[in-house]
């Protein structure tokens, strides 16, 4: 190939490639703080939304947002505010709320595009962003969403999902008094045939089928029945070895 063309093949690759690499930078990802903050509460509907609480104690909406913004610089950014600030990243929306019930803790409510789209109300959005920034993010905010205001709010204005404990821990089984014995949820209580069902944790009551059971008889005296005789695991009866004084010391059975 002539050098010519190599040169003018170059002319345009890296020009090409700074454009591909500026358009790929634009993405502002949301910094993860799941390991940072706590999980309070989650959200979920459907059409992809969600929304995740994070508890952050004794600091400040602004000072949160700060924090926030030297991790990853989010795309667009309201202004400072004590009680409400929005962080719009590529793949979130952070709302940093002052916390009602406490209000020395910020709660970050990190909800998904299409949670903000169908749920917030235009008209508390449009206090914090104009409303040419929210037609370029959310593609005509203005005729869509609802009466939601975040998470602060929402026992007044509802989202479409149901907000809850990220955790629940099953319940633990229920145990029956007297007996010992534990019971699963759903099990019957009166079951013949287990332990612990007699009031002996130990002892298992004897079955109500016809079915036969083995029974160990000792041999208490010298004249037992015949049925102790027959028994397998009766001891035999033999008198103690015959000894022979004044012999050559052997010990010698009696035949």
């Amino acid at each position: 190939m002539p050098r010519e063309w190599v040169k003018l093949i170059k002319l345009f690759l890296i020009p090409a490639i700074f454009l591909m690499a500026m358009a790929g930078g634009n993405d502002k990802i949301a910094p993860d703080i799941s390991d940072v903050y706590a999980l309070e509460s989650v959200s979920a509907a459907d059409g992809g939304q969600s929304s995740r609480i994070y508890r952050v104690e004794n600091k400040t909406v602004p000072e949160v947002a700060q924090e926030l913004v030297e991790q990853e610089k989010p795309e667009e950014m309201s202004a400072e505010d004590s009680q409400h600030m929005f962080l719009v990243y590529s793949d979130a929306w952070y709302h940093l709320q002052q916390d009602t019930e406490k209000p020395t803790d910020t709660l970050i409510q990190v909800d998904t595009k299409e949670f903000v789209k169908e749920n917030y109300e235009s008209s508390f959005l449009k206090a914090y962003f104009v409303a040419s920034v929210l037609n370029d993010i959310l593609d005509g905010m203005s005729d869509h969403g609802g009466s939601y205001r975040g998470y602060s709010s929402k026992d007044v204005n509802k989202p479409g999902g149901k907000y809850s404990t990220p955790d629940k821990a099953a319940p633990p089984p229920v145990t029956k008094e007297g007996t010992g014995s534990i019971i699963k949820r759903g099990q019957k209580s009166a079951e013949t045939g287990t332990v612990g069902s007699g009031g002996s944790l130990f002892e298992k009551p004897a079955s109500s089928s016809s079915q036969s059971t083995g029974k160990i008889i000792r041999n208490s005296s010298s004249g037992s029945s015949s049925s102790s005789k027959g028994s397998i695991f009766s001891p035999s009866q033999k008198s103690p070895p015959k000894t022979k004084v004044g012999g050559s010391g052997r010990i010698t059975k009696r035949r």
